[in-house]
């Protein structure tokens, strides 16, 4: 195109603008350019005309700085967004690892705050019924876990009261194993007792290894979710948990197997319904007489739901089966305070050994098993190098992303 040629330069439609330059010749240093550059656009008698910001290089040079200005601050907000979310991430990431303890002061701060939170946490869930995050998880629901437990105990118990098919077998074994030991018309009680306790004794010593291996499943379940930022400590406080489950466990079958032994020896209750219950089942007698009498094979009986089998009797000398219904009378009101006291008893101790270990047993053993084989606080300093290494990368990635932020206001400025 002639420069001559004003027409063709006006219609030639550019969004950008123009801009003229001169291209550097043969082996021109970017000095000399610069300067018949700057001569060229002065002195030519047509291009001397361009208005001076359309002109030149260090012109153009400067117009398309702008333009990329004016594209980066579009942008902006959008980079400024990404900025902001890349440091969320890596702070996040950042917070989840486990904190770094300076110093012993430190360490041994973390430490009792650590051992603190851990008892209240099992203060609410295991006395007061409190669950927090653990709300939909039934599993962790203490007390009504255990409640279950102690339901289903009792129930297994309170089977024994039910009068068999074998009406009145089990009372005849009794009088003829004791048969010249016991004086004439003198029931053998204790002996009966004995025998009945042996049966169920069994239901205990189930219910005690399954309370205490429900409530260590909650204890470690705990320490995952709330203590597993210190690998330190977690360790310890797995095995101090351990340990205190174990001890109370043995503890607390002592006691229950000295119920036991207790019930098996001792014949004895000044409940008034002990009274109450009997007289209503020995009112049966006239009953059992007569079906007896008139060889009914089935008899519905007072205190007992359905229908009791006699027909097996009926060849018993009568002496032995009037003196079989006394002790079974008189044993099966006896026996459902013994279930019942056994249940009660058996349900405060619990209660008074849980409290055992949340208010005194656990905190002691923690801080006995973290200071004796835990590496004492000076563990609690220690931090693992994979550990270190992730937190300085972590590091390292904020502080670019924060640098790339401070640069982005101040183009914006």
């Amino acid at each position: 195109m002639e420069l001559g040629k004003k027409t063709a330069l006006t219609k030639l439609k550019v969004r950008g603008g123009y801009n003229f330059v001169r291209n550097r010749i043969d082996d021109e240093t970017h000095e000399e350019a610069q300067i018949r550059e700057a001569t060229l656009f002065e002195a030519h008698p047509l291009l001397s005309k361009i208005e001076k910001s359309m002109v030149g290089i260090p012109a153009l040079a400067s117009r398309l700085v702008q333009i990329q200005l004016v594209i980066i601050l579009k942008c902006f907000p959008d980079i400024v967004d990404k900025i902001n979310e890349g440091i969320n991430i890596l702070d996040l990431e950042l917070n989840q690892l486990p904190n770094n303890f300076m110093s012993k002061a430190d360490g041994l701060v973390a430490f009792m705050h650590i051992i603190r939170s851990f008892t209240e946490t099992l203060q609410m869930m295991f006395i007061k019924g409190e669950y927090n995050e653990y709300v939909d998880f039934k599993k962790m629901h203490c007390n009504a876990r255990l409640i279950d437990m102690l339901d289903e105990f009792s129930k297994n118990l309170h089977s024994s009261v039910q009068f068999s098919e074998s009406f009145l077998v089990e009372e005849m074994q009794v009088l003829e194993e004791t048969n010249g030991i016991w004086l004439p018309h003198f029931l053998p009680h204790s002996f009966w007792i004995r025998r009945k306790m042996n049966n169920v004794s069994t239901f205990a010593i189930l219910f005690v290894k399954q309370v205490w291996s429900y409530l260590e499943i909650v204890c470690a379940r705990i320490l995952i979710d709330h203590y597993g930022d210190y690998p330190q400590l977690l360790s310890s406080m797995r095995k101090a948990t351990h340990n205190v489950i174990e001890k109370m466990k043995f503890e607390f079958m002592e006691k229950v197997v000295e119920m036991i032994e207790m019930e098996k020896t001792t014949y004895y209750t000044c409940d008034p319904d002990f009274v109450a219950s009997w007289n209503m089942l020995i009112s049966n007698r006239d009953k059992f007489m007569k079906a007896m009498c008139n060889h009914l094979e089935e008899l519905s009986m007072e205190g007992h739901d359905g229908t009791v089998n006699v027909k097996h009797l009926f060849s018993i000398p009568e002496n032995t089966r009037d003196q079989a219904f006394d002790l079974k009378m008189r044993m099966t009101a006896y026996w459902k305070i013994v279930l019942k006291r056994m249940v009660d008893r058996t349900a405060l101790r619990l209660r008074f050994m849980i409290q055992k270990v949340v208010n005194k047993e656990m905190e002691m053993e923690i801080v006995n098993e973290m200071m004796m084989h835990g590496g004492g606080i000076e563990k609690m300093s220690e931090e693992l190098s994979s550990t270190g290494k992730e937190r300085v990368r972590l590091q390292r990635s904020i502080g670019l992303f924060q640098e790339s932020k401070q640069i982005m206001e101040q183009v914006q400025v």
